[in-house]
């Protein structure tokens, strides 16, 4: 059984409340869980102290006991030092542009840099010709 530490939504509509617990990874998002940890009301302000709450000891027993937190727990963990920042990649490999596009956007590049010589050229042209008489 593989234990995630989650965020259980509750509250009303367009007001949301959330639970902070451990549960079952195959468990749905607001069913059944282990042990409730604390809670997240992001109707708060950040800089409130009921913003966040969370029991640090069960936390830190449960990642000792192999438990994955979230993205979004862990960025609010590394926060206050229990686990280590989320590692982000940049760009997704899926978003990146295929073979085609990146043909296309070289050969725009080229045409670009051709037309900025040809223009440097031209430019340079008539002021040869000032300077020779």
């Amino acid at each position: 059984m593989s234990v995630r530490i989650r965020l259980s939504r509750g509250g009303s509509k367009k007001r949301p409340f959330y639970k902070v617990v451990a549960a079952d990874q195959r468990s749905p998002r607001d069913g059944r869980f282990i042990e409730r940890l604390g809670s997240y009301n992001p109707m708060l302000p950040q800089d409130h102290a009921e913003r966040f709450t969370i029991n640090e000891e069960r936390v830190k027993y449960w990642l000792a006991q192999g438990a994955q937190p979230t993205e979004r727990l862990q960025k609010m963990l590394s926060n206050l030092g229990l686990t280590s920042k989320v590692v982000l990649r940049e760009q997704p490999s899926k978003s990146a542009p295929k073979a085609k596009a990146l043909e296309r956007l070289k050969e725009k590049e080229e045409k670009a840099k051709a037309a900025a010589e040809a223009a440097a050229a031209e430019a340079a042209a008539p002021a040869e010709e000032a300077s020779a008489e």
